[in-house]
């Protein structure tokens, strides 16, 4: 058994990750909860983390006295330390800090308890890094990590003869056969034995045992799709029996743009929802410009230009046709665009709904997200893991990469991982080398 000393970070992180530590010991140092109380008065979805936590710490007082320790349901124990750590943090050379008084915590704790290994679990690096000159052993907190190299990518690919593929376009189905497990809508690029010059694209079904042809997607509101993994993330986006789709690619690759044809298709011509909402994560690449003055709409202009962009783009596709409509639909709250920070408490129906730059969200607000989504509704991630404005996420531990990797082979879900980059010849280039 081990003692694991929590950061304030990790529970504003994820409220639950209490319950994580199997039957070790987790101590919490008092500074923790004096942190956690400062911050449960917020409305943001930081805020809300601290009350959750708030609220099972009292229900674990209920079971116990805290100081000298209560079980939790994982079959470990929860303690909160309040010794004083001053004599610890004066012999590692440390400031008068939080970060140095949990850090004074932690060494107390190895020195008093000898027996058993201590380690500091905390999402600030630097503090990682003060545990590691002082020698005691510090983690991130991986319980919701998920590494690229072992991210899902939705797509694979498979040779077959030159009779199954004719028969694969003659009857529209080519059952799979025995080997690797193949997930339901994962897609697929069937090529002939001998040349791979005869290809076709397809998916798997829902159930996940035989292979279907993909749907016709040559010109969706202006948009044709340039490679492979565009035309997967089309026929994603466009049918009706996927209800989330998650499109991960690097800068360029069309994953907005894509989203958004499919969505004003979908919309406007096909009235199959009532509304296309566009919503972003409010996190600024580089310094803060201050509080920004005017309306709701005005203050959220700068965040939501991308997605504006964008709109114009496809509005110059349809050669104008459909330009001189854009200001209209967003007046009359066809097309909403919108910050994902009044979400919580909402119930979205009959909307086609994206969330655009995902990988800035923390797992728990995706599931925030994904939880909103009501009767008719289908919702949109799209993100890159390398373009991470958020100092508390990481390319592991993003909430992008959690979706991903948790709705692998539902029947309502879907992911594609868009390669080429199609926004200009420079665009990929700077992509790729820099």
């Amino acid at each position: 058994m081990k003692n694991y000393v929590l950061d304030t970070n990790v529970l504003l992180h994820d409220p639950n990750a209490l319950l994580n530590f199997q039957d070790n010991h987790v101590l919490l140092p008092i500074e923790v909860i004096e942190e956690v109380d400062k911050f449960k008065r917020e409305t943001s979805e930081r805020g809300q983390n601290a009350r959750s936590v708030s609220r099972r710490l009292d229900a674990l007082r209920a079971q116990g006295n805290l100081a000298k320790g209560v079980p939790l349901p994982s079959g470990g124990t929860l303690r909160i330390i309040f010794a004083d750590p001053a004599k610890n943090a004066a012999l590692a050379g440390i400031g008068g800090s939080v970060d140095s008084r949990i850090l004074g915590h932690a060494l107390a704790v190895r020195e008093r308890e000898k027996s058993r290994p201590t380690i500091l679990v905390t999402k600030d690096i630097n503090l990682r890094l003060k545990a590691d000159v002082c020698g005691l052993p510090a983690e991130d907190y991986e319980t919701d990590q998920v590494n690229l190299k072992d991210l899902y990518t939705g797509s694979f690919e498979m040779t077959v003869s030159a009779a199954k593929l004719g028969d694969f376009k003659l009857h529209g189905e080519l059952p799979l056969p025995s080997g690797p497990k193949r997930h339901a809508n994962q897609y697929c690029t069937l090529t002939e034995e001998g040349t791979s010059k005869r290809t076709v694209l397809a998916r798997v079904d829902p159930v996940g045992g035989r292979l279907l042809p993909l749907r016709d997607v040559q010109n969706v509101w202006g948009i044709r799709p340039k490679n492979r993994e565009q035309h997967f993330a089309l026929d994603a986006l466009l049918d009706d029996r996927i209800r989330l789709v998650t499109l991960m690619g690097k800068a360029g690759t069309g994953k907005t743009l894509l989203a958004l044809a499919a969505g004003l298709k979908l919309t406007i011509t096909d009235r199959e929802f009532r509304r296309l909402v566009v919503a972003r994560p409010t996190i600024s690449m580089g310094k803060e410009l201050g509080f920004l003055p005017g309306s709701l709409e005005e203050k959220l202009s700068p965040w939501m230009q991308p997605i504006h962009d964008a709109l114009e783009m496809l509005g110059d596709l349809n050669m104008g046709r459909e330009h001189g409509r854009t200001g209209d639909l967003l007046r009359s709250g066809t097309i909403v665009v919108e910050a994902l920070s009044y979400i919580r408490g909402r119930s979205i129906a009959h909307q086609f709904m994206i969330v655009d730059e995902a990988q800035n969200l923390t797992p728990l607000e995706v599931k925030t997200i994904v939880t909103r989504v009501g009767h008719g509704t289908k919702i949109i991630f799209t993100g890159d893991p390398y373009q991470i404005d958020n100092p508390y996420v990481d390319s592991s531990s993003n909430g992008f990469n959690y979706l991903v990797s948790r709705f692998r082979g539902q029947s309502l879900s879907a992911h594609v991982e868009l390669a080429k980059g199609e926004r200009s010849e420079l665009a990929e280039l700077a992509a790729n080398i820099l």
